[in-house]
């Protein structure tokens, strides 16, 4: 049997299984998946395609106001819902709440990918910081239009519904443009997909500090898929791991010098990891990536270094 099929089948029933093993964690747990998907989402576009995108945060902050508008405007008048609180005054049956949930995490991932394809051809023609800087422009745009919509909460914010109990492409013929938002939107498929998830996690959706939060969450993408190796595989998932629990374990016990250790954790990722983890691993122990190394080429690099 494939020793690749074993590994993702391990992997996917301690999915499905970790809930029940460690059932104190499970909100921790649903997270850091949320933070997988937004690494590996965002390694489609920054790590394959080298486009540094800081615009997924319009995606996964559109999801997640999509999808609670949903799951609260097929049953209520939404309006009324953001005016007066939300849950105060109007409660989702278990039918009504898992029903508008399922919709609107479909609306959440559709509407963001037709958006991504929309946007695609005028946005993507950009290159390097100029794509960057615009993308960034998207997320902080984004933020202040939805924070001055009122049926959406505006700047009061929105209250979920709570869990009832219960390159060198172009010149070989290939046409890299449509690639590339194919690409785009295959990641805003996904970021709106987890955003939607996320706001029913958080219960709170606030514009500028929790769905369009461009100076953490759109950050953290990035840092997470750095950290463990763009443009690999197993790069971004490795980083989101390995963030989340750094992440809360400072949160936790340090709170106040969370953001110094971000920093720190930054400058580190930069000098001593530019390439990620999976790259450092890659340069050091290359024939396990199936790389075939003479002896005198090895000794030539440490030599080197």
């Amino acid at each position: 049997m494939n020793k690749n099929f074993i590994l993702y089948a391990a992997i996917l029933i301690f999915g499905l299984v970790a809930p029940f093993l460690f059932p104190a964690f499970k909100v921790q747990l649903s997270i850091l998946c949320v933070l997988i998907v937004l690494a590996t989402t965002w390694n489609i576009q920054g790590g394959e395609m080298g486009y540094n995108s800081f615009g997924n945060i319009l995606f996964y902050g559109l999801g997640m106001y999509l999808c609670a508008s949903v799951q609260v405007g097929m049953f209520f008048p939404l309006a009324e819902w953001t005016e007066s609180g939300g849950e105060k005054t109007f409660v989702h049956t278990p039918t009504q709440f898992f029903q508008g949930m399922a919709v609107g995490l479909v609306v959440a991932a559709l509407v963001p990918t037709i958006v991504a394809g929309l946007i695609g051809y005028s946005i993507l023609g950009l290159r390097g910081h100029y794509f960057a800087i615009c993308t960034l422009g998207l997320g902080v745009a984004a933020g202040e239009i939805s924070g001055g919509i009122e049926i959406i909460g505006a700047g009061q914010g929105f209250t979920t519904p709570p869990f009832p109990n219960v390159g060198s492409l172009e010149a070989m013929g290939i046409e890299t443009m449509k690639y590339k938002i194919i690409g785009w939107m295959i990641s805003a498929f996904f970021c709106g997909l987890a955003g939607g998830i996320m706001g029913g996690l958080v219960g709170y959706i606030d514009s500028t500090d929790v769905a369009f939060d461009g100076r953490e969450m759109g950050v953290f993408m990035v840092l997470m898929a750095i950290l463990g190796g763009k443009g690999t595989l197993w790069g971004p998932i490795i980083g989101a791991t390995i963030f989340h629990i750094f992440k809360e374990g400072f949160w936790t016990f340090f709170l106040g010098w969370q953001y110094v250790a971000l920093g720190v954790l930054i400058v580190v990722i930069v000098i001593y990891f530019p390439e990620g983890i999976m790259g450092w691993l890659r340069e050091k122990y290359p024939e396990r990536f199936g790389e075939v190394v003479d002896e005198k080429d090895r000794k030539a690099q440490v030599e080197l270094k």
